[in-house]
């Protein structure tokens, strides 16, 4: 199933494309309801339901269909070439990085299509992304799983790409530990399905968004792009198949792929449109900052640290934390230089490796909380210390790490949390 909401339309009634007509119900919770009519109690209701249903059927059907002259504006806008735009599908493009890379593309005047299922997105993202982009056939927002190759394959079809930029995915290293086969079908098989998507629909140039984690536990450091990758766990080894995948196939086509293997997120929006809204239920496998943002908003009772033994200048492990600005600052430099039949694969990250003790400190200079630490065991899959060597993406993508101070970012990112104590 796919629903497609688009223009001036979004947030309003909006398109519905698929055999089952199904309504969309964009509400607060971000719940997709079907209209139900066993709900309504008098008989008449029900009957008044049913005939309106069947006019929506007919009149969609209509719309859809190869012969209708009429469509909306902005469908064809976005099943067209245009000269001199360039039409991005960004998937994932209503999470954290993805939401923000749109903002960047849709800034840079590049034509977006978000598909996300919201198992991790947020809604309010993409309605926010909508507020600051309003023109119609700017950007489009499609709810769609991509593992259902029959909904992907339909959007190709519907829409004309220039490029993929390809986030989503589940991406927690612990939960990744506890769900290895969920990890492997999401990453591997999601991304095979959208090669597939690709090749059937002769779109040629792909971002893939990849991760350290990839790297495994290096001997050496800072790590280069010719380090061995040994991961050791599900996430980082999942993620790899998929970069094995795409470069397989990259070299029986002509496709332009530039992959970007970066390190630890932190940061949002410097102008506070877009920030990070993790789940719920989902906090105690997300990223150290989200954690340090609960503890000082008293969410929960105080930052547990996982592992205070590792061979480290001070036991804790060290990351390498690369802002979301420049992470996505990367990829859009990745795009304008991606070339057919090469492929380029870059670490994004700031050279610099941060210990968790150092985050923490950090956080609590940002946030100005004296948030209470408890220090545990190691948690399964993690590693000591990974940082980048970024001299290749200087060098070749002209790309530079903006905001270092670790402080700044998280002062920034605290900032957007206060005002946006429920998420979106």
């Amino acid at each position: 199933m796919v629903y497609k909401v688009s223009g001036s339309d979004l947030f309003k009634q909006p398109f519905i494309i698929g055999s089952d007509f199904k309504f969309l119900n964009l509400t607060d919770q971000l719940r997709m309801d079907f209209l139900d009519s066993r709900r309504q109690s008098n008989a008449g209701k029900v009957i008044a339901v049913a005939f309106f249903i069947a006019g929506c059927v007919v009149m969609l059907k209509q719309m859809y269909s190869p012969s209708y002259t009429t469509r909306p504006t902005w469908y064809i806008t976005f099943s067209q070439h245009e000269l001199g735009v360039t039409h991005v599908l960004v998937t994932g493009g209503a999470g954290y990085i993805g939401s923000h890379a749109a903002l960047r593309l849709l800034k840079d005047s590049y034509r977006v299509t978000i598909v996300d299922n919201l198992s991790r997105g947020n809604l309010g993202a993409v309605k926010v992304l909508h507020e600051q982009f309003p023109e119609p056939g700017r950007l489009q927002f499609i709810y769609a799983d991509l593992g259902d190759a029959k909904a992907v394959s339909k959007i190709f079809a519907e829409n004309t790409f220039d490029a993929v930029m390809h986030f989503a995915a589940v991406a927690y290293v612990g939960e990744s530990t506890m769900e290895p086969l969920r990890y492997y079908h999401n990453i591997t098989s999601n991304t095979l399905v959208v090669l597939e998507a690709m090749a059937a629909h002769n779109v040629k140039t792909l971002i893939y968004s990849s991760t350290c984690a990839t790297y495994g536990e290096p001997v050496k450091m800072p790590i280069r792009e010719e380090t061995p990758q040994l991961p050791i766990n599900p996430y980082g080894k999942a993620k790899k198949m998929a970069e094995d995948i795409i470069i397989d196939f990259s070299n029986t086509t002509d496709m332009a792929v530039m992959i970007l293997r970066y390190f630890n997120v932190i940061g949002s929006d410097p102008e506070g449109r877009l920030g990070e809204a993790p789940r719920p239920e989902l906090r105690e496998h997300g990223r150290i900052s989200g954690a340090c943002f609960d503890a000082a908003r008293g969410i929960i009772p105080g930052l547990k640290v996982k592992g205070t033994d590792y061979k480290t200048a001070d036991g804790t492990c060290v990351r390498d934390y690369i802002d979301v600005t420049d992470l996505v600052d990367a990829h859009v430099k990745a795009l304008a230089h991606a070339k057919p039949r090469k492929v380029g694969i870059y670490n994004v990250g700031t050279g610099k490796g941060r210990s968790v003790k150092e985050f923490v400190d950090a956080c609590k200079k940002a946030t100005g909380v004296e948030i209470k630490v408890e220090y545990l065991d190691r948690r399964p899959g993690d590693y000591a210390e990974v940082f980048s060597d970024p001299s290749k993406i200087k060098q070749e993508l002209n790309w530079t790490a903006q905001y270092t101070d670790l402080q700044e970012s998280l002062k920034i990112a605290w900032k957007w949390q206060k005002s946006h104590l429920n998420g979106y």
